[in-house]
């Protein structure tokens, strides 16, 4: 067999391997995509989700999902203006071929996310003297606010406590903010009333300090306001002796006020004195306040200046409605008028 006669052999072997060839590809193609078809069919391209390594169900688009995740923890949320952090177990994705029959459940899945995410919220409280008096959503509100109010009250603001407190909470329900004009009214008013607070405070302080000092004892209250009828001293066919006390009438049930800090030593019906309340103020001061209607105090009761003890009244060796007040030191009657009542 020449050389010839083997080239045409060689190509015909060749041209019929080849038209083989084709043929099982082209059965293999339509095999391919015969299976190919029954897949699609059958079942459907989906993302396996997974979080913490536990499988908890399928989407089909993962950027929908995402957008459903941010969704339900922060646009739908009603305090996403306070959120400060957000903290949530990231989903993990894996493209998965699935039953045709199986659902998605994304919502489901970002549901699982929503309550498992751990939210802090941030809010702000405007306080005058540290007590809070509105909240506001930023702190950029909250400096606006006192800054406008600070300047709109310069000159009557420069020494209050007006402060902005940080606060956090992971319950949204325990914020309960303002919008900064609501707030601003709410602070203003607080701001208002303090400064006529500070400004009485001041103006009891002064009075306090006008007041006479017996013994190094303050007396900071008149007893009772009314009209001195019998002063100290003086003799009446009513008593024995002098008269060691001043009278000063006034309608029955008038308050009688404890004329500085004290301990009550005595409250009881007295003989001549009728009800009969004393008070210890220290360094031997003691005041007397008798004839009451009404004692309001018990023995050992400490008291404040100013507080109601008694009511007037004409009890005991009296010819009217009044209070008798005595003053003592270390047990020996002095003139009241010494020191009230000038």
């Amino acid at each position: 067999m020449n050389k010839k006669e083997r080239e045409i052999i060689l190509n015909r072997k060749l041209k019929y391997y080849t038209k083989k060839g084709i043929e099982i590809l082209s059965i293999f193609t339509i095999g391919a995509s015969f299976m190919t078809v029954i897949v699609c069919i059958k079942y459907k391209p989906t993302y396996k989700v997974t979080i913490s390594g536990e499988k908890v169900g399928y989407i089909e688009n993962k950027k929908d999902f995402e957008d459903e995740i941010k969704e339900k923890l922060i646009n739908s949320n009603e305090k996403q203006e306070n959120i400060d952090t957000l903290v949530y177990n990231e989903p993990q994705y894996e493209l998965s071929l699935v039953s045709r029959d199986e659902n998605s459940n994304g919502e489901e899945i970002a549901e699982k996310v929503k309550e498992e995410a751990e939210i802090t919220y941030k809010y702000y409280e405007i306080a005058l003297s540290n007590v809070p008096i509105d909240s506001v959503n930023t702190l950029q509100d909250a400096e606006e606010l006192v800054k406008e109010i600070k300047e709109e009250e310069k000159t009557q603001t420069q020494n209050l406590d007006l402060s902005i407190i940080e606060k956090y909470t992971e319950t949204p329900e325990e914020i309960v903010t303002n919008e900064m004009q609501v707030a601003k009214e709410h602070v203003t008013s607080k701001v208002a009333e303090k400064i006529v607070a500070d400004q009485k405070a001041k103006e009891e302080q002064e009075r306090i300090n006008a007041m006479p000092v017996v013994n190094g004892i303050r007396l900071a209250s008149l007893p009772v306001k009314g009209t001195i009828s019998s002063r100290f001293g003086e003799s009446s066919s009513l008593r024995k002796s002098t008269h060691t006390g001043l009278d000063i009438a006034c309608p029955t049930g008038t308050p009688i006020k404890v004329t500085s800090e004290g301990t009550v030593t005595s409250a009881s019906y007295s003989g001549s004195y009728g009800n009969l309340v004393k008070v210890s103020h220290g360094n031997g001061i003691e005041t007397w306040y008798a004839h009451t209607s009404k004692m309001y105090v018990k023995p050992g009761q400490k008291v404040k200046a100013g507080d109601v003890i008694a009511a007037v009244g004409s009890t005991g060796n009296s010819t009217g409605s009044h209070l008798h007040l005595e003053i003592r030191i270390n047990g020996v009657a002095v003139n009241p008028q010494k020191y009230l009542y000038k």
